[in-house]
């Protein structure tokens, strides 16, 4: 059986429906016919336009809750109360109702209803009847404004009224144990407090209507908006403002305004703190560029102002106002300390009109991310500052984008560049120049690499208040090379220069790096000069002294493949300002707040986007995410330490650019490019490149291990036990460098074929001529014996003679020793070799019919038809850099007795003999080794 109440919703449901399509008909379709031309007509308009268009949806809503009401009645045993949509959808039918009152009360506050009545009066005044029908208690002396405000208001008030009354009464009808009490109870609540906001919201409404009478029109013009709501006023509740001794004080739910003669002053209520102070009379209000004290004659009022402004405070935060009324049923209660908004500086001084987006924390920029745009003279330029922040001042990683075109990465502190970082002026400046290294308050200082763009030079060393001051090398384009001690940005004392031609100088210079003074020269062919030099206008350089031409031939290691900078800057100190943050983070427990401030993040550029809101667009992830993500990391972590899965989770941890691992590899390669990459790349720079890629993998696999013991930490397990340094370097050398040596490969391959050039070019000379040999005779010009031959892999075309068959004798070892320019990591190019090695032993076992060990003396001619047959490019370079880079467990082992073998190999072939096809005659392996 349906109950009474249900009978009295359906009737309720049908005459307000009615009433609403009256309404609609009679009301707010001709107050939207006129088309005003001012711009206060305009807005007035388009509140009604909204306010019509939820009266529109207030309707349909009701109508959809009549026709749900029609089905329970008319279909009573199949349909349950829990239907109803009063009761299942509580909460959207609510949601319109709130629509609809804000769309109205913006309406009350501009006058909307008075304003629109005005330009149809003639029409309103024939309509008065029709409005009184809809209406109980109005005058007929009314205006029509005022009988359009009750129009809109009235039958919403009672309507919600019936609707609390029918739906309490309900609620006893069922019983406590009905399976839709829960949802009647519900109802009940939110249309009980439906009717507290609505209240509240007519109030605020009418107050703030009010407030607009009392102030000037220019006043009016500037504070007044549809949707701001006055809260509190002074003249309401006395209280003073000092310093600024305000006349006047209004608390909107937006901002708060102080009004002090023809000056305004207005506050983002999001970023004001409140401090409830000692006084029980006085509380105090912070703002990012001024604080205030509130003084009220007795602690009642001052709690009333100060209760309503933390209130107003939290309401703001939250971007939406209060239900059912102001601070009623929300937490937190009091507005976080901590919070993220954008505010503009208006106070005169070098951060007039800059714009800072972020978090702030009592009235300054602090917290993981901000954004700060400061204004230049010229129109359209901006500093952009992407920081992290702490008590007002950059502290941690950011990007600045300077209106000079100017962008530097790296640390902050207090306010200053601090740390590592990166400073670079763009190809298309006056003076393109870029730095990467460590600065110090704001100076570059400690280690760091300089390119001039326009004079083509690239500086490598030391640095000391923004000038180039201790041990450094300078490399030019044009393939010269200094080393000396520079001060004051000038070499000063004894240095070396090594030209392009290998030539050597070695004494002082002036201090634009020109010869003067004591010095010698040793040029490629042995010659000796020394002396003194000089020069002078007109003359060019001068020299007295010694010329020696009886000197021997220099060293073909010496002068040529002289490495400068080893010992100049240790390898272990040059990038802490990488390393060091890294530490940090690690030290403090890997927080998750403070990945971004200690490792990087990587924002949109903003260069081209100044215009539009969208510079302030970066992708990051939000603070939680990245906790989530730092646990998931550390779990991670703990879950694969055995060696083989170990190297997958590292490989995967190195080429993620989210991954702390990841993101320590990516500054660090960037540091790489940045010294060895263009102008660095030179020879006499490859030793420092080769212990620097050491390093690099020293320190990672370090911060892995702090990493896991944070992890151990965080499950309350017992750490590791202390690596010895023989342990450390084979975890170093057999599962790091492997990993990291693609990332630097490019730059440190290419200085390896810089160092070799010489000799690979011999080696090419080499392998040219000997590929004019036929395989037989080959095989007989390196003396191979002939029961080595492989004859039987030579398969001949009809008129084809055994003697002309090219690349077809020992094919399988030749193939497999092509491979070892298809990695990059030495461990696999060992391996290549030895497989190499096994296909030469398998066929010559196979031609013998038995399986055969080769001696040395058959092995090493076998050895030097493979390699020449392969024809790798660049054999000196790769040759070198896996003796460089090869795990030390390997000293004295297979790999290294096959390393050398090769070798002698690449060695024999470059010799004159080979080059001019010259018989050796019997190899003698004890010259080989």
């Amino acid at each position: 059986m349906c109950s009474p109440e249900e009978e009295a919703l359906l009737r309720l449901e049908e005459v307000f429906s009615a009433t609403l399509a009256r309404i609609n008909r009679l009301v707010l379709e001709p107050l939207l016919t006129a088309e005003p031309a001012d711009p206060q007509g305009r807005e007035c308009l388009r509140l009604l336009q909204q306010l019509h268009q939820s009266s529109q949806r207030l309707w349909e809503v009701t109508e959809e809750s009549l026709h749900s009401l029609q089905r329970r009645l008319a279909h009573q045993d199949s349909v349950g109360l829990a239907s109803l949509l009063l009761l299942c959808g509580a909460d959207r039918v609510l949601q319109v109702h709130v629509e609809y009152i804000e769309a109205y009360t913006s309406c009350v506050v501009v006058q909307a209803f008075q304003k629109a009545a005005k330009k149809r009066s003639e029409y309103w005044r024939g309509q008065r009847k029709a409005l009184r029908q809809l209406l109980s208690g109005v005058s007929s002396v009314a205006s029509v404004g005022s009988a359009l405000v009750q129009a809109l208001r009235q039958p919403l008030a009672h309507h919600v009224q019936q609707y609390v009354l029918l739906l309490l009464s309900l609620g006893d009808t069922v019983g406590e144990r009905h399976p839709t009490r829960e949802l009647v109870v519900h109802a009940a609540t939110l249309f009980g407090n439906l009717e507290s906001f609505m209240r509240q919201a007519l109030d605020q409404a009418t107050a703030t209507q009010a407030l607009w009478h009392t102030v000037s029109s220019r006043l009016r013009d500037v504070l007044c908006t549809p949707a701001r709501r006055l809260l509190q006023d002074s003249q309401d509740v006395p209280v003073t403002v000092a310093p600024l001794r305000a006349e006047r004080v209004l608390l909107f739910d937006d901002a708060l305004v102080l009004l002090q003669g023809h000056s305004v002053h207005t506050f983002d209520l999001k970023l004001v703190w409140v401090d409830p102070g000692q006084d029980r009379c006085t509380f105090d209000l912070l703002t990012p560029e001024e604080g205030f004290s509130f003084c009220s004659k007795d602690p009642q009022s001052r709690m009333v102002w100060q209760w309503k402004v933390t209130q107003a405070v939290c309401q703001a935060l939250r971007g939406k106002k209060d239900f059912p009324v102001l601070g009623a049923g929300l937490e937190p209660p009091e507005p976080p300390t901590c919070r993220c908004a954008a505010y503009t500086f208006r106070a005169e001084g070098r951060l007039c009109q800059a714009t800072y987006e972020g978090e702030w924390c009592h009235g300054r920029p602090h917290g993981n991310f901000g954004i700060h745009l400061v204004p230049q003279a010229s129109e359209d330029k901006f500093d952009c500052y992407k920081c992290h922040w702490r008590e007002g001042s950059m502290c941690g990683y950011g990007i600045c984008e300077y209106g000079t075109n100017e962008v530097y990465k790296g640390y902050f502190q207090a306010g200053l560049r601090h740390g590592f970082g990166v400073l670079e002026r763009p190809s298309q400046a006056p003076q393109p120049c870029k730095y990467t290294g460590h600065w110090e308050r704001g100076q570059k200082s400690g280690y760091g690499i300089e390119e001039d763009g326009d004079r083509g030079e690239r500086y490598i060393g030391m640095w000391q208040a923004d000038q180039r001051h201790g041990p450094g090398v300078m490399v030019t384009q044009a393939g010269v090379c200094y080393q000396g001690t520079f001060q004051a940005d000038k070499m000063v004392g004894p240095g070396i220069l090594l030209s392009e031609d290998d030539s050597l100088y070695e004494g002082t210079f002036t201090r634009d790096l020109t010869l003067m003074g004591k010095g010698k020269v040793t040029f490629p062919n042995g010659f000796t000069l020394e002396g003194s030099f000089g020069s002078g206008p007109g003359r060019g350089l001068h020299t007295q002294g010694v010329l020696d031409t009886a000197a021997l031939p220099p060293d073909p290691s010496g002068t040529r493949k002289r490495q400068l900078g080893v010992g100049a800057f240790p390898v272990e100190s040059r990038w802490q300002g990488v390393y060091g943050p890294f530490r940090d983070f690690v030290n403090t427990g890997c927080p998750g707040d403070l990945q971004e401030a200690l490792l990087g993040f990587h924002v949109q550029n903003s260069r081209d986007l100044r215009k539009c809101q969208e510079y302030l667009c970066c992708e990051r992830t939000q603070p939680k995410d990245r906790a989530d993500r730092m646990e998931d990391i550390l779990e991670e972590l703990l879950q694969y330490r055995e060696p083989g899965a170990l190297q997958q989770c590292l490989r995967k941890a190195l080429s993620n650019s989210l991954h702390p691992l990841g993101q320590l590899l990516r500054t660090l390669m960037l540091t790489f490019q940045a010294t060895y990459a263009g102008i660095g790349a030179n020879k006499h720079l490859q030793a420092l490149a080769q212990e620097e890629v050491k390093q690099h993998a020293q320190e990672l696999w370090a911060a892995y291990r702090g990493l896991l013991h944070v992890a151990l930490q965080r499950k309350g397990q017992a750490p590791e036990e202390d690596e010895d340094a023989e342990t450390r370097a084979l975890q170093v050398h057999g599962l790091v460098l492997p990993l990291v040596l693609p990332s630097f490969y490019s730059e440190l391959f290419t200085l390896y074929l810089l160092l070799h050039e010489r000799e690979d070019s011999l080696y090419s000379q080499g392998i040219a001529n000997l590929s004019l040999f036929p395989d037989t005779k080959l095989l007989e010009f390196l003396d191979v014996q002939k029961h080595l031959w492989p004859l039987k892999d030579l398969t001949l075309t009809t008129n084809q003679r055994l003697s002309l068959v090219r690349d077809k004798c020992f094919l399988s070892a030749t193939e497999c020793l092509q491979k070892i320019i298809t990695t990059m990591d030495p461990q696999e190019k060992l391996e290549v070799l030895e497989r190499t090695y096994g296909e030469i032993e398998a066929t010559v076992s196979r031609v013998l019919g038995q399986e055969h060990k080769l001696p040395m003396d058959d092995l090493l001619p076998l050895l030097i038809y493979v390699v020449s047959r392969a024809r790798i490019q660049h054999l000196g370079a790769e040759i070198h850099l896996i003796r460089d880079m090869m795990d030390p467990i390997h000293t004295g082992g297979l790999y290294d007795f096959l390393l050398t073998a090769l070798e002698s190999c690449y060695e024999h072939i470059q010799r004159e003999d080979m080059r001019l096809h010259r018989l050796p005659g019997r190899w003698d392996s004890r010259g080989l080794w």
